[in-house]
């Protein structure tokens, strides 16, 4: 039985984990989850009933939580780049960073476009509010920490970037990272380079329209 994957193109944390299946070329099929596959959706619920995705299925085995999906890939289906170092301390660091932007770049995105959700004027504008004042210290605390790194934790491409590239996508687009953090800036750029995030970036692009915040005209 070949890898399945549920979830939706435009979810961040969705394309967390495809960025990893892609980086290793690792056959998969994806069933999307959205109104025109109710049989999808009734899988995905039986198999996962807190309702969150993405969901792997390996070989009849559910998986969950990105990170400890893309841990399980490294286990199970191994390929040429390595996602978690063998070094243990190099593989705390990467595990602390793939938490760092889950926790304090993409959860303020998802509070400000939760907010947004409920049409309620106050409630979008508290939401934007909050969002940036979490997203400034996030960046200011990157822009330090990325100094002389190519990826997140050095040279090597790692779980931790898969993280960071949806993360700080969907971030700029609700708090624009400013000119002030060229060096973030310039990470976001190369992330949005690279072949695994761009197809990933690419096969979400019709659903755009449905940013509730408004999609920029870039990226």
């Amino acid at each position: 039985m070949p890898l399945a994957l549920y979830g939706h193109p435009f979810s961040s944390y969705t394309q967390k984990v495809l960025i990893a299946l892609y980086e290793n070329d690792l056959p998969f099929e994806f069933r999307s989850l959205g109104p025109d596959t109710p049989q999808h959706a009734a899988e995905w619920q039986r198999r996962w009933p807190l309702r969150k995705f993405p969901l792997l299925v390996d070989d009849d085995r559910n998986v969950v939580e990105t990170s400890i999906i893309i841990e399980h890939l490294q286990l199970q289906h191994p390929g040429p780049v390595r996602l978690i170092p063998t070094d243990a301390a190099a593989a705390l660091e990467t595990r602390f960073l793939d938490r760092f932007f889950d926790l304090h770049v993409m959860s303020p995105v998802q509070h400000a476009v939760g907010e947004a959700l409920t049409g309620i004027a106050e409630k979008k504008e508290e939401g934007l509010a909050y969002a940036a004042s979490k997203l400034e210290a996030a960046y200011a605390w990157l822009e330090e920490y990325l100094v002389d790194r190519t990826w997140a934790t050095g040279q090597d491409f790692s779980m931790a970037d898969c993280a960071a590239a949806p993360a700080l996508f969907y971030a700029d687009w609700v708090f624009p990272i400013a000119e002030r953090f060229p060096v973030l800036r310039a990470y976001r750029a190369r992330l949005l380079a690279r072949p695994s995030f761009a197809r990933a970036v690419d096969e979400a692009r019709y659903f755009r329209p449905y940013f509730p915040l408004g999609a920029p005209d870039r990226d």
